[in-house]
């Protein structure tokens, strides 16, 4: 039985691992009065002496240290990715509820030991940000849910980035750690399919591209998913920095923000030809420690992860960064949702929900292990060129927002 911190109007967040998906979350745990961070762990004493002048608090150079601290109520982990095992049963061991980015992990076998950990501890264990906690996403749940629109048939996304050009550590182009964009991508990509499509995948075929002997790494691909129930969902991702999906979509970003079309080509041009110590030098410009901010317009509009359309027995939905678009039988209509008051707020909805009032939730450790299933049938699909088939599916809850 996980327990509940009931009666805390703010709960205590030390953050692991100061680096750009740290930056990311950073606005939300600024603007939400329901958390506020209060400790830090990172081996980076730059990064550790901004986190203290900034927030004050304590920071530490391991998790072991930070999870001594009386003070955080909930770790949350952003270190890479083949670290995030140990580091959840760490926090897990010393009693903490746990926030840990996607994905979960790198092996089936690490998440079930990650869900073991949080059960034998009492502990919640909640794992995103990915962007099936966009609220537009949610929305179209509860209109599948309301059976207004009868049950879904088929779900199509696709999303055309400059992923695998953006400044990487030598791990984040190897697929072997936790690198490339099935793992990074897919992540976000499944489990919004999943969420729409309730849940449970019974197989995948896909195919991967690995086009750049530079970034040797999955750059790319497309996979057929089919639910249980007969319903299925293409999906496509490209991270090579070509053709930029968000132009589909008013240029606006996966951040919610506004971007600038004439930047085309910038980011691919800034890592071209640069040794892998000179672009790890590059990223680390994004980070905290090098005082990086984040966009003044991230967060105005809603967040979004490429086209979505899902396909239902009397409507097509399709999630957009400003609401809903609902094309039915007889009438098209848009069905606003008013800007986020804090960006990823979501993720403090379902995490305070769980940890002060007990509620299970959405993006539980189960959940997130399905979805790290779905995107290594991904890969074996790919090299073994045939159907996968899946064990570890679980429906979908009530989201509950």
């Amino acid at each position: 039985m996980e327990r509940a911190t009931s009666g805390k109007a703010t709960l205590g967040v030390g953050a692991v691992g100061l680096g750009r998906a740290f930056m990311l979350m950073l606005p939300t745990f600024v603007a939400d009065p329901r958390v506020r961070l209060v400790a830090a762990a990172d081996p980076d004493p730059e990064a550790r002496a901004r986190f203290v002048r900034e927030f004050g608090g304590q920071t530490y150079a391991s998790i072991v240290e930070l999870c001594a601290d009386q003070a955080v109520d909930v770790v949350y982990i952003s270190t890479p990715h083949e670290m995030h095992a140990a580091h959840v049963r760490a926090a897990a061991a010393a009693g903490k509820h746990i926030l840990v980015e996607k994905p979960m992990a790198i092996t089936l076998a690490e998440c079930a030991s990650m869900i073991e950990a949080a059960q034998r501890a009492g502990v919640h264990l909640i794992v995103g940000h990915s962007h099936s906690f966009n609220q537009p996403i949610l929305r179209a749940r509860g209109i599948i849910d309301s059976g207004a629109v009868g049950a879904v048939q088929m779900i199509t996304a696709f999303n055309f980035t400059d992923f695998l050009y953006r400044p990487r550590r030598p791990e984040e182009l190897d697929t072997r750690k936790g690198g490339g964009v099935v793992f990074s991508q897919a992540a976000h990509q499944v489990d919004i399919v999943r969420l729409l499509g309730g849940g449970r995948v019974r197989s995948v075929r896909a195919v991967t591209g690995n086009w750049d002997k530079q970034r040797a790494t999955e750059g790319a691909y497309s996979a057929l998913l089919t639910f249980e129930d007969g319903a299925f969902a293409s999906l496509t991702y490209s991270g090579y920095a070509h053709f930029d999906s968000d132009e589909l979509l008013d240029w606006i970003g996966e951040m919610g923000e506004q971007k600038d079309p004439t930047r085309y080509g910038r980011v691919r041009a800034a890592v071209v030809g640069l040794s892998s110590d000179a672009e790890a030098t590059l990223k680390r410009t994004r980070t905290f420690a090098a005082g990086a901010a984040v966009a003044a317009d991230s967060g105005r509009l809603h967040q979004q992860f490429g086209t979505v359309i899902v396909s239902c027995e009397r409507a097509d939905l399709k999630p957009t960064a400003r609401g809903i678009a609902i094309y039915g039988d007889a009438e098209k209509r848009f069905d606003a949702l008013p800007p986020p008051a804090v960006p990823r707020g979501e993720v403090i909805d379902e995490l305070y929900d769980a940890v002060v009032h007990g509620r299970s939730p959405l993006h539980n450790g189960a959940w997130a292990m399905a979805t790290l299933e779905v995107c290594l049938a991904i890969l074996q699909s790919a090299r073994e060129g045939r159907d996968v088939l899946l064990v570890h599916q679980v429906r979908i809850a009530s989201p509950g927002h």
